[in-house]
């Protein structure tokens, strides 16, 4: 296999990595909240709970949340990539 598809197996991989990596962060938010759901009140408590695990508020909980996708599709391409 010529490195060019390895190459695009590997991007596949990451972003199918970072795919469920964004469907678990709604999940997340959706559940972890004082508000359980993906309203507004939901999203707004779920949000300020993730970001109390980090020591901040609903703006971390945005951080937090935006970053795991890409730390997940990342590690997954770097994966694919050490293991192929």
């Amino acid at each position: 296999m010529s490195s060019s598809k390895k190459e695009i197996k590997a991007l596949k991989a990451g972003a199918t990595g970072a795919g469920v990596g964004a469907i678990g962060s709604v999940g997340a938010v959706a559940a972890s909240g004082s508000v359980v759901g993906l309203g507004a009140t939901g999203v707004t408590s779920g949000l300020a709970a993730v970001g109390s695990v980090v020591g901040g508020g609903m703006a971390a909980g945005v951080a937090v949340t935006a970053a795991a996708p890409l730390a997940i599709g990342a590690g997954v391409y770097g994966l694919y990539k050490w293991l192929k």
